[in-house]
């Protein structure tokens, strides 16, 4: 794979065609959602607060709205403070009931809970089952959310629950395959069915497949790790990152290891110093390329391994940035609002 074209994605439209978004389980999955959501009291709809559009999958839009509905934006905290609460804001205006969480914290998932619980106060004073379904695209914490889901009703009910069984949680996206059926409540009785994420057929524009890939709902050898990586450099580099890094976030490394305080000096030190325009295509090429080998260097990666040796760097500075080492970044920009006709920036 060639080094060169950070927007290679966008330049070459016969590899974005034949990229396989959609395996094959996933249309099954989707038409399983479909014949099950009928019948279902409330939809947790699981999204990526990093990325709150882009993360939403279109083609079930349409069937959620008619339904009861909750919209979970987990990984809280991976995403920017200033942009969630310009986020809820725009999810206010629109009506739309939604909360954000960190699916691994119990405090959080809590806070969930008593959103639901208040969404569904008339159906509870008349029924007393449940049924609740858990829909979203790969890797966006379904699973970790029930997990979660489960522990906590664990710890209320240990006298009366019976075992629990855990949903499959895995790196990597598509870990479930099929649409599964949890309790997680007693009393009231309350059953989740956890399903497998699912993305649309075919993802048009090309800066969405990339902060689907970026975030990991799409595997990276899918999009290749290099392109990601350069992505990620590019959207770094054109917000000016550097310029918000914090103390705190260097303090929040491992005792055992600088590599992210390193990675983002040459991030500062590169941009700092660099004097042509971020906004020109190829200019922001060169600046990529810099931090490329630069990093090369810094993970010890022979320069001999070419191709293979650029997928090891483009590796880790993915989990750099998907661990928060990179700091919290909001990928999705706010919509305009319609009243002001105010485009609020990514801060």
């Amino acid at each position: 794979m060639s080094r060169k074209g950070l927007y290679g994605l966008a330049s070459k439209a016969g590899e974005v065609a034949a990229v396989n978004w959609y395996p094959g389980h996933m249309a099954s999955a989707t038409k399983a959602i479909r014949e099950r959501i009928k019948v279902v009291d409330l939809v947790v709809e699981v999204r990526d607060a990093r990325i709150p559009l882009s993360s939403a999958n279109s083609e079930l839009q349409d069937l959620l709205e008619r339904k009861k509905r909750l919209i979970v934006f987990n990984k809280m905290d991976l995403a920017n403070p200033n942009m969630m609460l310009k986020w809820e804001s725009h999810f206010e205006d629109h009506n739309q009931r939604h909360v954000f969480v960190n699916a691994h914290q119990t405090r959080s998932v809590r806070k969930m809970l008593d959103v639901v619980w208040d969404f569904l106060r008339e159906k509870l004073a008349k029924e007393p089952t449940l049924l609740l379904m858990i829909v979203g695209i790969p890797n966006v914490g379904k699973s970790a959310l029930i997990n979660t889901l489960f522990r906590h009703a664990h710890a209320l009910n240990k006298a009366e629950q019976e075992p629990l069984k855990k949903a499959k949680v895995g790196p990597l996206p598509g870990v479930t395959q099929h649409i599964s059926g949890f309790k997680i409540g007693e009393k009231p009785s309350v059953y989740v069915l956890d399903t497998p994420g699912v993305l649309v057929p075919n993802i048009d524009n090309i800066d969405t497949g990339l902060k689907l890939a970026l975030t990991g709902a799409v595997k990276d050898s899918v999009v290749g790790e290099d392109r990601v990586a350069r992505y990620l450099l590019s959207v770094l580099n054109s917000r000016s990152a550097h310029l918000r890094w914090t103390p705190e976030l260097a303090q929040a490394e491992s005792d055992t290891s600088e590599i992210g305080e390193n990675v983002r000096k040459i991030i500062t030190q590169s941009c700092l110093k660099f004097d042509g325009n971020l906004g020109n295509k190829e200019d922001m090429e060169c600046l990529v390329d810099e931090q490329m080998n630069l990093f090369r260097r810094i993970f010890k990666v022979p320069a001999q391994l070419g191709d293979d040796g650029w997928i090891r760097v483009s590796k880790q500075l993915l989990k750099l940035y998907r661990t928060g080492r990179l700091g919290r970044f909001t990928l999705d920009p706010v919509p305009e609002v319609d009243r002001d006709y105010v485009r609020f920036e990514n801060e």
